[in-house]
C-alpha cells in the first residue's frame, strides 16, 4: 500500500513554498528599489530649486504646436521654450514612475500659462491658442522622449484648465509641420517670494537646532530640507504636522525642532523621506486652499 505521503509529496509541497518565498523576496527587493529610487528622485527635485527675480518679461521661442478640442471648438497649444525659465528635476522614466506613485504633487514643472488669444485656423476659421513656455533644456527632453511629453502635455492641459477654467480633450495631436499658430506674445515670468526664516526652537535638554531651508516651490506647496548628520535611519525621527506647525525629534534623539510655519498645511498630503547618505530629511507640505 502506498503511504499517504512520501518524498514526492514533501518534495512538491516544499517547492511550492520556496517560490512563494522567493516570489516575496523579490516583491521586497522592488519595494527597495524602488524606495531607493524615490529619494534619489526627490533629492533631485531639491536641488533643481533656484531663485529668480520677482517678476521678468520674457520672449519665448517657437517649439511645437498640439492641437486639441474644447467644448466652444478647436484649441491649439504652442509650447514654446526660454532660458529665463528654470528647468524641472532631470529624473529618469524609472524615477519619475516612483515619484508619481508615491506623491504626485512631488514633480513640478515650472512653466508660463499664457493668456488665450483668438486665431483662424488652416481653413480660416475661429479658435482659441494659447502660449505655454518651459524650460529650454527640458524641451529637448520632451522632443527625445515620448513619456516625458504625454505627461507634460497632460501637465500642461491641467494648468491650462484650472487657471481659465475651460476643459481641454485629452485626445491631442502634435503637429509636424507648424511650430505655432498665430503669433507668440512676450510673457511676464512671476516666482514666489522665499518665505522669511522661521523661528528654531532648542527645547533645552542639551540637543541641537538641526540647519533648515524653507521655501515655496509653487503658490500650493512648500518644502523643507533639515540636516541631519547624527541621524542613521528614519526609525529615530518623530515628525508631527499640523495647521500652521513642525515638531521635529523624540525622547532621546539628537535633534528637536518646533517651529511656527506661516501657511495652513493640509495634513493628509505631506510627505516625508529621510536619505541615509546625505543625512538629510525633505519634506513636502502641499497648503491648504482658500474656499472660493
Amino acid at each position: 500500500m502506498a503511504s499517504g505521503s512520501g518524498p514526492g509529496r514533501d518534495s512538491s509541497l516544499l517547492a511550492a513554498e520556496l517560490r512563494e518565498e522567493a516570489q516575496a523576496e523579490a516583491e521586497e527587493e522592488n519595494r527597495g528599489l524602488c524606495e531607493e529610487m524615490l529619494l534619489q528622485a526627490m533629492q533631485k527635485i531639491l536641488d533643481a530649486q533656484s531663485p529668480m527675480p520677482d517678476s521678468r518679461q520674457i520672449q519665448p521661442k517657437p517649439g511645437f504646436c498640439v492641437k486639441t478640442r474644447s467644448p466652444e471648438g478647436k484649441v491649439f497649444i504652442n509650447v514654446c521654450q526660454s532660458d529665463s525659465i528654470p528647468a524641472p528635476a532631470d529624473l529618469s522614466e524609472q524615477e519619475l514612475l516612483c515619484v508619481l506613485e508615491g506623491d504626485q504633487a512631488a514633480f513640478r514643472i515650472p512653466m508660463s500659462l499664457g493668456e488665450p488669444h483668438a486665431e483662424l485656423d488652416r481653413g480660416g476659421n475661429g479658435c482659441t491658442a494659447y502660449d505655454v513656455a518651459i524650460n529650454s533644456d527640458f524641451y529637448k527632453k520632451l522632443r527625445s522622449n515620448d513619456f516625458f511629453l504625454e505627461f507634460f502635455v497632460t501637465v500642461a492641459m491641467e494648468g491650462l484648465e484650472d487657471k481659465y477654467g475651460t476643459q481641454l480633450s485629452r485626445e491631442w495631436r502634435l503637429l509636424k509641420y507648424r511650430p505655432f499658430l498665430g503669433s507668440i506674445s512676450q510673457q511676464n515670468i512671476r516666482t514666489q517670494s522665499q518665505p522669511r526664516p522661521p523661528t528654531i526652537q532648542e527645547l533645552g535638554d542639551g540637543t541641537d537646532a538641526p540647519p533648515l531651508r524653507l521655501w515655496l516651490e509653487a503658490p500650493d506647496l512648500l518644502l523643507a530640507e533639515v540636516v541631519l548628520p547624527k541621524v542613521a535611519s528614519a526609525r529615530e525621527l518623530s515628525l508631527q504636522l499640523g495647521g500652521d506647525r513642525l515638531i521635529l525629534g523624540a525622547p532621546g534623539a539628537p535633534y528637536h525642532m518646533d517651529i511656527f510655519v506661516p501657511h495652513d498645511i493640509d495634513q493628509e498630503q505631506c510627505r516625508a523621506a529621510f536619505n541615509q547618505k546625505s543625512k538629510t530629511l525633505m519634506i513636502s507640505m502641499p497648503l491648504q486652499t482658500a474656499c472660493a
